[in-house]
């Protein structure tokens, strides 16, 4: 997940997988919004062909008028392009307290959308490859786009184009939180990036501090950083985070970091230990574009104290550059 809690991120995967079964599916999507619906653009809905759903386009209040449509789409192979809107009258009861209008796109797999399609877009989605999904609301043709949309896919931001027709579907590798050292702001930062929609993973190598116990149900790793993170790859949707205070754990990561696309970097630790680890860098040869990559010391400033506090000022800091504002 990413963003708001309650979006569906696997629709392509699960649709796949109920059409290959027997099943049958449509994926529904939020392609418009206006007022206060609740469901942003790019959110899906899968329904199968047994009635079946997964997902959610509404949070409730057109589902079954689009599980209808769908389970027709399936019959018969075509897209639809429905639109609903929630008066102010009942507007409460579904949650909207200003009410709203929605526009979703029906997709049949195997019909309208077709099959090697989806298969593409969900191969890429597991070789964690950005790509846009652009359909013609107008003529129904739809393809994948890999190198485009640049603006769009920084935001997550799937839409309408300008021209009225066109609507882009963002579909971008989950977010992911590389963290070296399983300290205290780690036990804070992991649980809050999370619900922030971040897949996380913790890396340390001291047993005592990378315990299951301190870090219940996630992904813990005693590798060294360096061999850590190239098992992992670092790409433009992972934030790598330094919280050892130690230069043999922190640095090998931070090279490692400062040679690919991460979208950001940070490293804890006060001005005066920030000068010594440029100084370390510089003397190894990094550039000072490279270095200045670095967010040093760590966090916007918000006056934290203590290790949740940080953690916060960590992740506001994360999702400011995400969504390209400079701190």
């Amino acid at each position: 997940m990413t963003g708001e809690i309650a979006r569906f991120e696997n629709a392509p995967e699960v649709a796949l997988e109920w059409h290959e079964n027997g099943t049958g599916a449509a994926l529904a999507t939020v392609v418009q919004t206006w007022g206060s619906a609740p469901r942003r653009a790019g959110s899906q809905l899968v329904v199968g062909g047994d009635g079946r759903i997964e997902g959610s386009v509404s949070g409730g209040c057109v589902e079954s008028a689009v599980v209808f449509e769908a389970l027709e789409a399936i019959e018969d192979g075509k897209h639809r392009l429905l639109e609903f809107g929630v008066s102010d009258d009942d507007a409460f009861a579904v949650g909207l307290a200003c009410g709203g209008t929605i526009k979703v796109l029906v997709e049949p797999v195997g019909g309208a959308l077709p099959v090697d399609l989806l298969k593409d877009l969900v191969a890429a989605r597991k070789d964690r490859t950005a790509l846009a999904y652009e359909v013609d609301l107008d003529s129904g043709a739809r393809r994948l786009v890999r190198d485009g949309y640049a603006e769009r896919l920084r935001m997550d931001r799937s839409g309408v184009e300008e021209d009225g027709k066109t609507f882009v579907a963002v579909h971008n590798p989950p977010l992911r939180l590389i963290v070296v050292g399983a300290v205290h702001i780690a036990q804070a930062l992991v649980p809050m990036a999370r619900i922030a929609g971040y897949d996380p993973v913790v890396i340390d190598p001291r047993e005592a501090f990378a315990a299951a116990a301190r870090f219940p149900g996630e992904r813990l790793m005693d590798d060294w950083p360096d061999e850590a993170v190239e098992k992992l790859g670092l790409d433009a949707r992972t934030a790598l985070v330094l919280l050892t205070h130690d230069p043999k754990l922190d640095d090998p990561a931070l090279e490692a970091a400062l040679g690919a696309e991460c979208f950001y970097i940070g490293a804890l630790g006060s001005t005066r230990t920030h000068a010594k680890r440029v100084d370390r860098l510089t003397a190894g040869g990094f550039t000072e574009e490279q270095i200045a990559r670095i967010h040093g010391p760590i966090g916007l400033d918000i006056g934290a104290a203590s290790p949740s506090e940080i953690a916060v000022s960590i992740l506001a800091e994360m999702t400011a550059i995400l969504r390209g504002k400079r701190p």
